[in-house]
């Protein structure tokens, strides 16, 4: 089992006064944190037009992570494919691979926000379309010569040859959670990424789907599942929820907010009771007795996300979780 850290997402909340210099100067030591500390990944997140500041700008801050570390893959999780330039995110995306000695990995999304939709202008009733022309004008363009596809949303010549070439062409994963999603991961993707929304048990199943779909497909190659969970390290189970909880239901209203397209005030007890739940805190024996229940029933092919980042929660605390995980956490994995 491998794991990593999540999601970089650059929130302001309301109570935190700092500039946005010291918000992104952050997100980079967490990385650095994270590479020193011998974790496997580092995830940004994706989202545009929010009032807090939610990071619109992955391309360039896994540049940034790049640039920070020697070690560590670097990864979206996710990035909104509709809302791209499919070309020039094959170039960009093809130059963070060569300066970071091929680290990069790419998680892609069809989106799903109105707003974010209506202020780029696509339809959303092209995301699907629009996200698998991209993935298929990546492909060929991370190959030598020519690009030898026809876009049907870009105005590329098919002759041009997009440049640089990678030495090796970044793998793509697809999240989503509904079957045709996971279908679409299996055919298309080098690996599916699952978010803290589904249990070990729906995750299992779609896995043997993935499986299954793939065997059938005869579609060889490494493919990986990327598990998305809520959690944090520290000194006692209390002391670990009482340090993660305001960041963590505060973030899960504002995606409340815009899965339903309208103000969300407050969630309920009842929601939750529920997310408390779903993540994995403790001391690191208790994070690790849990992990490694995800390990026997998922097996040891799994790359965990440990989304341990929730604005406000604090730069030193988080640090200090980042270091426990990788050192007292991962190894026994």
């Amino acid at each position: 089992m491998d794991i990593g850290l999540g999601l970089l997402t650059a929130q302001q909340r309301p109570d935190d006064d700092r500039s946005t210099a010291a918000i992104y100067e952050e997100l980079l030591r967490l990385g650095e944190a994270a590479d020193d500390a011998g974790l496997d990944s580092v995830w940004t997140s994706e989202h545009h037009f929010a009032d807090d500041g939610y990071l619109s700008g992955t391309i360039p801050t896994l540049g940034a992570l790049a640039g920070r570390t020697d070690d560590i893959e670097v990864g979206s999780a996710v990035a909104l494919a509709p809302f791209y330039d499919s070309v020039r995110l094959a170039e960009d995306s093809a130059t963070i691979a060569a300066l970071s000695d091929d680290r990069l990995t790419l998680g892609l999304s069809i989106a799903y926000w109105v707003r974010e939709f209506e202020n780029f202008g696509i339809p959303k009733a092209e995301r699907v379309e629009r996200t698998e022309d991209a993935i298929a004008v990546l492909r060929n363009a991370w190959e030598p010569g020519p690009l030898e596809y026809d876009s049907e949303y870009h105005a590329i010549d098919p002759e041009t040859e997009v440049t640089p070439t990678p030495d090796e062409a970044p793998p793509i994963v697809l999240g989503g959670l509904a079957k045709p999603a996971v279908r679409r991961a299996a055919r298309l993707a080098d690996g599916w990424c699952a978010n803290e929304m589904l249990s070990l048990a729906d995750v299992r199943t779609r896995m043997d789907d993935i499986e299954r779909v793939r065997d059938e497909e005869e579609i060889d190659g490494e493919f990986t599942t990327y598990l998305i969970r809520y959690g944090f390290v520290g000194d006692s189970k209390a002391d670990a929820w009482e340090t993660m909880r305001d960041g963590y239901f505060y973030q899960q209203r504002k995606y409340a907010d815009w899965m339903e397209d309208e103000s969300v005030d407050a969630l309920s007890d009842e929601r939750k009771a529920e997310l408390k739940e779903d993540a994995i805190f403790g001391t690191p024996e208790q994070v690790r007795e849990e992990l490694a229940d995800y390990r026997e029933e998922l097996g040891d092919d799994v790359h965990v996300i440990f989304r341990s980042y929730c604005p406000g929660i604090g730069t030193d605390e988080l640090l200090e979780s980042v270091e426990r995980l990788g050192t007292e956490v991962a190894p026994e994995l």
